[in-house]
């Protein structure tokens, strides 16, 4: 049972990973940001994943409840990343699952 538990859990942390990739919603968020309208209804991605706007990240971080994974690779993270973030590859997600703490919301990225 245990083992079912985790096996699922893992795919759907890949499956969050790699679709917030290849999300496209950059426009959208800096509308909302830059007109100072953040307040309204969620939006529902097809994905599932719940997206966070900057100033959600920065109180997060501040109040302890969450870490920052850099999905992309090595080179990208070294050029320029959030600071505080760790680096997993996305290909590598899966490998460190039990890295990540169960008591904290996992905030990804990768641009």
């Amino acid at each position: 049972m245990r083992i079912k538990l985790l096996s699922s859990a893992l795919i759907l942390v890949a499956i969050a990973i790699l679709a917030a990739c290849n999300a496209n919603d950059h426009s959208a968020f800096s509308d909302r940001k830059s007109t100072g309208t953040g307040s309204g209804p969620d939006t529902v991605y097809a994905d599932g994943a719940r997206r966070v706007t900057i100033d959600e990240l920065e109180a997060m971080i501040k109040d302890g409840t969450a870490i920052v994974v850099d999905v992309r690779n090595q080179a990208a993270f070294d050029q320029g990343h959030i600071p505080g973030s760790r680096l997993i590859p996305a290909g590598e997600i899966l490998n460190h699952i039990n890295d990540l703490p169960r008591d904290k919301t996992v905030v990804t990225y990768c641009s």
